[in-house]
């Protein structure tokens, strides 16, 4: 394929995150390789954050990158971990430069041992929410051109995206869930509330405070004392009447 038609591919594989049996991991390891491709870079690696923000390493083209970035989050310091505090690209870092390397020398220490050149962190970020970061390394001196560094960030830009998606069609499926599981458990207290006001000769609403007041002392789920009201090994005797 041509580069104009890896990255049309590459796009479609992104909007493939509207399929509920998507899968993000292949998804991700799948945009490793296309970077090799299209970028001709020795290796490289998907950095994201997890719920306490804290950078995890995702997928990798090969294992020296993955104990690479494992490396620069234990020693909290390398381009990517930078790049995803603040947001801003970091393209042609000289591995061996004192001066580009000051801010992280155990990690260039690292990366040149494990035979690496220069890298580039580019920013995983849909306006202000940042997701992670893309790591490439090479074992050349090479410089990523202007026209590449925009392939590169267009492609961590598709990730973040299909990464966002992929979160709110999980976030969406428990909301749902928790809204049907809501909508069930009125019902049942609905059931309970009717059951118990006629059984007292009462109002359902004394009836729905001396069901809450019974649950809260003893500590139980309001739902499931309403389960076992309705089918019956409720002992109603033992909830106090208002």
């Amino acid at each position: 394929m041509t580069r104009e038609e890896q990255l049309l591919k590459a796009m479609v594989e992104a909007v493939d995150t509207l399929v509920d049996d998507f899968d993000l991991i292949d998804f991700l390891h799948q945009l490793c390789d296309r970077c090799n491709t299209l970028l001709d870079v020795s290796a490289v690696g998907v950095m994201l954050a997890d719920p306490t923000g804290k950078l995890q390493v995702i997928a990798a083209s090969d294992e020296h990158t993955r104990l690479l970035e494992l490396f620069g989050l234990q020693a909290d310091q390398g381009p990517c971990v930078e790049c995803h505090r603040n947001g801003a690209t970091q393209l042609n870092v000289d591995l061996h430069s004192p001066a580009r390397t000051a801010a992280f020398p155990l990690f260039a220490a690292r990366a040149r041992q494990a035979g690496f050149r220069t890298t580039h962190a580019l920013p995983m970020r849909l306006r202000q929410q940042s997701v992670g970061a893309l790591n490439l390394f090479d074992a050349r001196e090479q410089r990523l051109g202007d026209s590449d560094a925009r392939v590169a960030q267009a492609l961590a830009d598709v990730a973040t995206i299909a990464i966002l998606q992929q979160r709110t069609i999980v976030y969406g499926n428990i909301e749902r869930a928790q809204l049907r599981a809501a909508l069930s458990s009125r019902i049942v207290i609905e059931q309970a509330k009717g059951i118990l006001a006629e059984r007292w000769t009462t109002t359902v609403d004394a009836a729905f405070e001396a069901l809450r007041r019974h649950a809260r002392a003893h500590q139980m789920r309001l739902t499931d004392l309403c389960h076992q009201l309705i089918d019956g090994t409720l002992d109603t005797t033992a909830i106090q009447r208002p």
